[in-house]
């Protein structure tokens, strides 16, 4: 919204320099975009915010600069001119009635007789172009002058032109059409309000009159209209017929309700002042229903200085909402503050109070300091703590963390084996099909992201993810990718396998102290032979990993997913307290054991787990699968698998004949095992 400096000074005492100004607007809430020069003008372009209308006008604008910078507001002259009485049509006084009061609880009109239509002077034309407004002659000039200083959109008809100068506010009949003043031919609908004479519409309230009526160089006799009408119908009415007018900007904001009367008045005597006419006396103010009134108030400064951060002076208080209009009464104790009828559509609550004090004090100049907390932040929910403690681990491990939409493309669904139950949910409005449905799996894009990676000269992949999964309900879970060799001087290794790919999860199992076990099984996505799935104490699938089935790979990639609920709540969450190794040496022994090749390592492992239970082998302190081999010598159907033992005591050194019986009490417990599997 563009302001001339020129015509703001007409109502304050500005300082030198606009760029001050500028700054001071800015700092106040109303950001200043530009500041332009047009014909010797200088302009201000500001952005006045929707909440606040009654700077939608120089009066206004110029009100606030006044509190800035403590200097007194000169508010233009609203006084009535003389003349003689008149009388409107049948109805009197009045020459108006108002068959929709809830949509327009006030209207206001004057006679203007003897006019002569024609151009504008040039320090009116002069202002109005500054600001962009095209003059057009010197009633309807007058009128856009006063909408520009007061804020009160106004319409001049020519009274000859309005049958018995009687004016009805009602709702548009159906069908009903009018030409408005752009020379549009415009229907109506039967919500929309209109301003019509005893026969047709003459203007669509609070939007654009009617050219029927408008003024023109044979007008002599100017019928003044000033109205209040409720926003919300403007909005609609301007909404629905597409026209957004400088009038319908400020009506659907809220226009102050108490003006019509004043800026009538105003109007009056510029016209016949620009007109060569005289205002007749009397005039009409119809208030059809209670207009809105501001409410007191009660502002407690303590309170405010609280809000604020930093005290703010009781006087400097009191000056600006003085200067701002407001009403202030003092006591000893709470304010008790009334805004102005200007600011009734904004100012409804202390914080709205808080808020004033809070700009007119600058929030430039506010301490830059934060306020003190009292009491201890909430608690951390256990779905957090798990996600954060699960990144932990898994980064001590190597692996990079990655995060993706959580929808892709059907295909790409398809890839993988979904955690999740049901079916792909698919989006009602997808950016693309590339991004239509709702992941069931986290393995698709974490691949293609590896796969990304490996055709940009990556020569190692070690990512993974944690977020939501969608189907039938919604789950989280945890998706790893290895692949490719390690690169660093002090790893000179082979390259990621499946093994790695296991010592990840076990760490995981180990940390979250829970018992799952792998499975080998049939796997969308992974290499046949080359996959398992994982299975929770219970027997129920909470996850699967194994070689990635793709032909279109620089080097195999192993990928696993895991639901996070698997993991309990990842153990105490506390790092591990550090254990110094024992003084006295240990004793290693290696195990081969003959067994069908369906006998899987996990159940090996809980053989193994179940004698250090029982407490027959209470120094073992670790144990790895060293080897299995299947070829000459072996049987069919069977392998031979070799275990380490390393065995170890805090307080003494072992001797053979201990170790000797803990290692029988394993290879018993594992013969047995074989067996079972056998029969």
């Amino acid at each position: 919204m563009l302001f001339s400096l020129t015509w703001l000074a007409d109502y304050v005492d500005l300082p030198d320099a606009p760029e001050a100004v500028a700054a001071r607007l800015t700092g106040a809430g109303h950001a200043v975009d530009k500041i332009e020069q047009r014909d010797g003008e200088v302009v201000f372009e500001v952005d006045i915010t929707t909440n606040r209308p009654d700077c939608m006008n120089h009066l206004g604008l110029a009100r606030e600069i006044a509190v800035l910078y403590d200097r007194p507001l000169r508010p233009p002259a609203t006084l009535p001119a003389p003349g003689e009485p008149f009388e409107l049509g049948p109805l009197g006084m009045a020459g108006v009635e108002i068959e929709s009061p809830e949509l327009c609880p006030r209207f206001a009109v004057r006679v203007i007789e003897g006019v002569t239509v024609g151009p504008s002077p040039d320090w009116l034309r002069l202002r109005l172009e500054a600001i962009g407004v095209r003059p057009i002659n010197n009633i309807v000039d007058a009128t856009n002058f006063v909408l520009h200083e007061l804020g009160q959109p106004q319409h001049a008809y020519d009274l000859e032109r309005v049958p018995e100068g009687r004016l009805i506010v009602r709702l548009a009949r159906p069908g009903e059409t009018l030409v408005t003043l752009d020379g549009e031919e415009r229907l109506l609908e039967p919500d929309m309000l209109v301003i019509a004479d005893r026969e047709r519409a003459v203007g669509v309230a609070g939007v654009m009159g009617g050219l029927a009526t408008e003024v023109t160089e044979a007008t002599t006799t100017v019928l003044l209209e000033s109205a209040c009408f409720e926003p919300r119908g403007v909005r609609r009415t301007s909404k629905k017929l597409g026209l957004h007018t400088d009038a319908s900007h400020r009506f659907e904001r809220g226009v102050d309700p108490q003006l019509c009367a004043r800026a009538a008045e105003r109007a009056a005597r510029l016209i016949a002042e620009l007109g060569g006419g005289r205002v007749l006396a009397g005039g009409s103010d119809l208030v059809a229903v209670e207009l809105p009134r501001p409410r007191p108030i009660e502002l407690r400064t303590d309170r405010l200085d609280a809000i604020a951060g930093f005290p703010i002076a009781p006087a400097d208080l009191e000056r600006w909402l003085r200067g701002l209009g407001f009403a202030v009464e003092l006591g000893a104790g709470p304010w008790l503050v009334t805004p102005p009828s200007w600011r009734v559509w904004d100012v409804e609550r202390v914080e709205d109070l808080y808020e004033e004090a809070m700009r007119i004090h600058g929030f430039d100049d506010v301490p830059a300091l934060l306020p003190a907390l009292a009491g201890a932040d909430a608690p951390e929910l256990p779905a957090h703590r798990r996600r954060r403690l699960l990144r932990r681990e898994l980064w001590a491990c190597g692996l990079c963390e990655t995060i993706h939409y959580a929808f892709h493309a059907p295909a790409d669904d398809d890839r993988f084996a979904p955690l999740v139950a049901g079916g792909p949910i698919r989006l009602a409005n997808p950016l693309s099909d590339r991004y239509s449905v709702l992941r069931r799996s986290l393995l698709p894009d974490l691949v293609e992201t590896a796969r990304f990676n490996q055709r940009r000269g990556a020569t190692e992949i070690a990512l993974f993810e944690i977020g939501g999964l969608f189907g039938a309900g919604e789950l989280e879970s945890v998706a790893v990718v290895l692949g490719g060799r390690p690169t660093s001087l002090w790893q000179q290794r082979q390259e990621h396998d499946f093994f790695d790919l296991q010592g990840v999860l076990d760490h995981l199992r180990a940390v979250a102290e829970v018992t799952w076990t792998l499975e080998p099984g049939e796997i969308p996505g992974l290499v046949r032979g080359a996959a398992a799935v994982v299975l929770d104490r219970d027997g129920r699938r909470v996850g699967h990993a194994g070689r990635v089935e793709d032909d279109d790979l620089a080097y195999p990639l192993f990928a696993a997913e895991l639901l996070v609920t698997a993991l309990g709540d990842l153990g105490a969450g506390l790092p591990e307290p550090v254990v110094a190794p024992s003084r006295f040496p240990g004793i290693s022994s290696d195990l081969t054991v003959a067994h069908p090749v369906d006998l899987t390592w996990s159940e090996l492992e809980a053989a193994v787990l179940a004698v250090r239970a029982t407490g027959l082998a209470p120094d073992l302190k670790d144990y790895e699968l060293k080897d299995r081999f299947a070829g000459p010598g072996v049987d069919a159907g069977r392998v031979h698998s070799t275990l380490s033992f390393h065995f170890a005591a805090a307080d003494r050194s072992l001797t053979q004949e201990a170790v000797q019986r803990q290692h029988e009490a394993l290879a018993e417990a594992l013969r047995r095992r074989a067996e079972e599997r056998a029969s």
